[in-house]
């Protein structure tokens, strides 16, 4: 018999991807076994894995410059290392707090019966991890995930194969907790469609809507981490050189590879020119001259790299004046880019229109502060606003009236370490929210206990006694 050309074709399977579904298997079958570790065991899990990532903490630091071509071992460890640590510190202090019940007010119609929130782990649960901060921006989203009890899988971003092979090594010993996973986009794919029982991305707001999509498919809530343009509001009272250092610190932080960067500033006119002046000055000083102290991190890839100086060339042929550093601002062959400080920027340039990503900083003038507010309400809503000013009236208006994740008033990122606050997006910048104990409830079922005395008679009362309990309950309740 003459076989068909069907019958000839060979199914190929990802390995990754089959080795993942067993591993999601297996977390599941782990979680069935023991679905509420108790406090001191969560503790004891957490302590470890501190210790493990602690004990492989200079690995993780060349790992990070192997990855980036260069990374400034201060940006690895302010970045991403220590506050890392700091999340393993707070959560282990806090547990006992944060899984104790929350006993709620049952109301007269409901007494004497007991009403108790319980937080119970939610089962497995999927991490997505971007490149640019892939230590803490996958400890964090697992520490508060095993704080509550769950089983964790983990997808890092192929950008960054040396860091994820000191990751790998770090937690093997915790296998029957946490599974990690690196791939393409076949794999982040299959990884998102997986039934997990909560999934939390961190990266861009274009995948962000692929995986909302593909979690859809299984009902599996999800949070997602995106981004978009933060803006910086430097209010005329504000103190400049206080203001060129918080956005300096934004963009030079990672070399401005961060989530929560400063994308752009608004200004009014006359501060201009001294802001741009202060800023080259006081970044030689930091980054360029012989006393230097920092060294400025390189782009991640030739991709993301060729996207920034494209969109230089975008901005000079559209008529922008561009405040940089001569020759030394560019390096093709490092990939170093050195920022880029963009004056008479208009609306249709490319750095007005996608989130940046990088050191390039488009400045926008106005005269009216009202211009601003009303641009920045006009476009997506970004995950952080900063604002620089010691205005409080204009601090609780802006806090008030504008949306964004966060604000920052006379900083900028810092927001984001404050551990014992809830981080998350807003619209196009994401949805739900982690870190404190908003990231314990994300990770947890909250579920609902009522318990009353077996000699509360208001059962028998419904159903022997309908029209005495219906009319005592219309003259009590009902007015």
């Amino acid at each position: 018999m003459m076989s068909t050309a069907a019958e000839n074709i060979e199914t190929v399977v990802n390995p990754t991807i089959a080795e993942m579904t067993k591993s999601f298997n297996e977390l599941n079958d782990l979680y069935a076994q023991k679905t509420y570790p108790s406090v001191d065991e969560r503790i004891s899990l957490l302590k470890q894995v501190k210790q493990a990532m602690l004990d492989h903490e200079i690995e993780f630091y060349k790992a990070l410059n192997q990855d980036y071509g260069y990374r400034s071992e201060f940006d690895s460890m302010m970045g991403d290392f220590l506050p890392s640590i700091e999340n393993f510190n707070y959560a282990i202090k806090k547990i006992k707090k944060w899984t104790k019940p929350d006993r709620r007010h049952s109301g007269l119609l409901l007494a004497p019966s007991k009403v108790e929130v319980h937080y119970q782990p939610l089962g497995v649960v999927g991490i997505i991890v971007p490149w640019n901060f892939p230590i803490y921006l996958s400890m964090g989203p697992l520490i508060t995930a095993l704080a509550a009890g769950n089983r964790a899988m983990i997808k890092l971003s192929e950008f960054t194969p040396a860091m994820n092979a000191v990751l790998i090594k770090a937690l093997a010993p915790f296998n029957d907790h946490v599974r990690i996973f690196e791939g393409e986009a076949d794999v982040a794919s299959a990884f998102s469609k997986l039934a997990f029982d909560h999934i939390l991305f961190t990266g861009s707001t274009t995948v962000g809507r692929f995986v909302a999509r593909a979690a859809a498919e299984n009902l599996t809530p999800i949070t997602l981490e995106l981004g978009g343009k933060s803006p910086v509001i430097i209010n005329k009272d504000a103190d400049l050189n206080n203001a060129v250092h918080a956005v300096m610190l934004g963009k030079s932080i990672n070399g401005g590879q961060i989530c929560v960067s400063p994308d752009y500033v608004f200004i009014p006119k006359e501060m201009e020119q001294d802001f741009v002046e202060l800023y080259l000055k006081k970044f030689t000083e930091y980054y360029l001259s012989k006393d230097s102290v920092h060294n400025f991190t390189h782009v991640i890839n030739e991709n993301q790299f060729k996207r920034l100086a494209s969109y230089i060339d975008d901005a000079k042929a559209k008529g922008a004046t561009i405040h940089t550093f001569g020759d030394d601002a560019i390096n093709t062959e490092t990939r170093r880019l050195l920022p880029h400080l963009m004056t008479n920027v208009t609306d249709d340039m490319l750095v007005m229109q996608d989130e940046i990503f990088g050191a390039l900083l488009p400045i926008k003038t106005y005269e009216n502060l009202d211009e601003a507010l009303n641009f920045i309400s006009a476009r997506p809503r970004p995950l952080a606003l900063y604002l620089m000013t010691n205005d409080n009236q204009l601090k609780k208006r802006i806090v008030n009236e504008t949306h964004s994740g966060g604000v920052c008033i006379n900083d900028s990122l810092l927001h984001v370490a404050a551990e014992d606050a809830p981080f998350g997006g807003v619209g196009d910048s994401g949805m739900g929210q982690y870190h404190g104990i908003e990231g314990f409830r994300t990770f947890s079922k909250a579920k609902t206990v009522l318990s009353t005395p077996t000699f509360m008679p208001r059962s028998r009362l419904m159903l022997k006694n309908r029209d005495m309990f219906f009319n005592t309950i219309r003259k009590l309740f009902l007015k």
